[in-house]
């Protein structure tokens, strides 16, 4: 998509103008979340990947599949089992009728993917992710195929079915841009989700957006000027969560065992520069920052004991670091 606009402040209010148009229509199917949706929808113009956490029954797969839907791009679902291998996710070589070695791409060569409840796979095929979120290719054989453009992972992860689940390294968790909590619909969402699900009502999705429009609004994300005032709160609010820093308040160095790195720092500011675009403003402010902080740095600080034992949740100490 080549830039039709004059100016980056007409391209802006396009980026407001099609959230919004991507949010009515997934709302067509997606009953309520709208937290969740705006969540997922900023991840994918800055570039970032999804873990949406939640326990079963709360539409998870159904907002994924819809999403892709109204985005009109390829998308592949992987569920991830205890048997599932990395050459299962990634591709596999075969001989075929010339004896000649050929490349199989495997479902990881998608737009989007749906990684579902990637928990229940050992850490060998977690790891076959790892590349291809990071660096959006993969290296099968010695040869490295590139993925499509735009490429984003969205994960499912259910949080009370341990038994036979294989927590996701730090080194992936980090890749996530965003850790999104899936909670219950309110009554009247739900009464409104068992009314059109219980019918012979069906609706019918339609695109919304083009790859070439993605990719052009995710450049365009990456253009927002931020004021050295809101970055430098950014990264202060992420090395606040460093018991050894010397920004650390009280409550980080007595809770908490470990802080969230530089690419929290790099989220915040990515996040906020589109949380303030949909919202009608050119550039980005604290309360942009603080928006998208709890998603961005909750799978990224953990706990010490003493926090565990006194039921204090990370989300409320992020809430005192923005405080």
């Amino acid at each position: 998509m080549q830039n039709k606009f004059a100016s980056d402040v007409e391209a802006i209010d396009s980026l407001k103008e099609a959230y919004n148009r991507l949010n009515n229509e997934i709302g067509r199917v997606v009953i309520g979340q709208e937290e969740v949706v705006k969540d997922v929808i900023i991840s994918i113009f800055s570039k970032g990947h999804c873990l949406l956490v939640g326990v079963p029954g709360l539409a998870k797969t159904l907002l994924v599949t819809t999403i892709s839907r109204v985005l009109g791009l390829d998308y592949n679902r992987i569920q991830f089992t205890p048997d599932l291998m990395p050459s299962d996710i990634v591709g596999t070589e075969i001989l075929d009728e010339n004896r000649q070695f050929k490349f199989i791409k495997g479902p990881l060569f998608a737009n989007i993917i749906l990684a579902d409840e990637i928990n229940r796979t050992p850490p060998k095929t977690q790891a076959a992710l790892l590349e291809a979120m990071q660096e959006k290719a993969v290296t099968a054989a010695g040869k490295r195929y590139e993925l499509g453009k735009p490429f984003f992972v969205l994960a499912t992860q259910n949080p009370i079915e341990q038994e036979g689940t294989y927590p996701l390294p730090e080194a992936q968790l980090d890749r996530f841009m965003f850790n999104i909590w899936v909670d219950y619909p309110s009554y009247a969402d739900e009464v409104k989700v068992v009314r059109s699900t219980t019918s012979d009502q069906t609706v019918e999705l339609r695109p919304v957006l083009s790859a070439e429009e993605i990719l052009f609004y995710q450049e365009l994300v990456r253009r927002i000027p931020v004021s050295d005032k809101v970055l430098e709160y950014a990264v202060k609010l992420a090395v606040k969560t460093r018991a050894n820093s010397e920004y650390a308040p009280d409550v980080v160095k007595k809770y908490l065992a470990w802080g969230a790195g530089p690419r929290a720092s790099q989220f915040l500011v990515l996040g906020a520069k589109c949380h303030a675009a949909i919202r009608g403003k050119y550039s980005p402010d604290m309360e942009d920052v603080n928006a998208v902080a709890t998603a961005i740095l909750r799978h990224r600080v953990i706990r010490n004991y003493k926090a565990e034992a006194e039921g204090l949740s990370v989300e409320s100490i992020i809430a005192q670091l923005m405080e």
